[in-house]
């Protein structure tokens, strides 16, 4: 599920919080004392502080140029390198890790989600996850990227611009089962669901004619999000087309999109 850009105006029930890049010199060896001083640090800074302390097998398999393919990627399962974070990074770089993504998610839904991930890794984990960096970290463009089974995230700095989330993110929950009950018991991501239908109610039947979609589109990794370019023929019911209690309703689902991460939202 991907969230809509939308001006910050359609936006104003949520708090969003511009984050900025300060880059910090730090010594692998003292990595642990200045990773539990960090907690509070914007992600952007966590960033630098994991990249510096990499050993060279680490950047190695971990770090890629700017314009390495893997940086636009997406998918709702998949690793972005081969290397587990619970295997390949120390315990005071998993935190950094830890630290980074809680970074990226509103102080609200910041532990539902995590625990989401933990609970769609299996057994391993949040240590099931996969990184990389792309760029150089406090040195213009660069972007953290992390990857799970329904989980990708980014932490560009505001690198890429024009896009919020730094490009493309997933998320998902298979909180029971593949196929879950009716009412989703336990999916960190249902809520979402629940306003999206209170868009459908008030619609009457040649509306929902048009609105409603028989068949959602597939997953297709990369091209399930990718633009049409179109401006006419569009799917869906036009927004002048609803009345402005319907239009009330229709702007207030975007909040719930980006709720769990409102804090990457900011001024461009």
């Amino acid at each position: 599920m991907n969230a809509p850009e939308l001006p910050l105006g359609e936006l104003s029930r949520r708090k969003f919080i511009k984050s900025s890049v300060a880059a910090s010199a730090v010594a692998a060896s003292g990595l642990s004392a200045i990773a539990k001083q960090a907690r509070n640090d914007q992600p952007e800074t966590l960033v630098v502080q994991l990249y510096k302390s990499f050993n060279a097998e680490q950047r190695k398999k971990l770090c890629f140029a700017w314009e390495h393919e893997l940086r636009s990627k997406i998918d709702n399962n998949w690793h972005i390198t081969r290397e587990r974070i619970g295997k390949f990074l120390t315990k005071d770089q998993q935190d950094l890790v830890k630290q980074i993504f809680m970074g990226l998610h509103s102080e609200e839904y910041a532990q539902t989600v995590h625990d989401q991930v933990v609970h769609d890794s299996g057994k391993k984990g949040f240590g099931d996850s996969s990184v990389a960096i792309f760029g150089k970290p406090g040195t213009g463009k660069f972007e953290f990227v992390l990857t799970g089974r329904h989980c990708t995230r980014r932490c560009d700095g505001d690198s890429l611009e024009g896009a919020a989330f730094g490009g493309p993110i997933f998320y998902g929950h298979a909180a029971a089962d593949f196929d879950e009950d009716p009412d989703h018991k336990g999916n960190a991501y249902w809520f979402q669901a629940v306003q999206a239908n209170e868009v459908f109610k008030p619609l009457d039947g040649k509306q929902r004619k048009i609105a409603l979609k028989p068949k959602g589109r597939p997953e297709r990794g990369s091209k399930t999000i990718k633009l049409t370019g179109k401006k006419t023929g569009l799917d869906g019911i036009r927004m002048a087309d609803l009345s402005k209690d319907q239009q009330g309703l229709v702007r207030a689902t975007p909040g719930d999109l980006l709720a769990p991460s409102a804090r990457r939202i900011g001024a461009r």
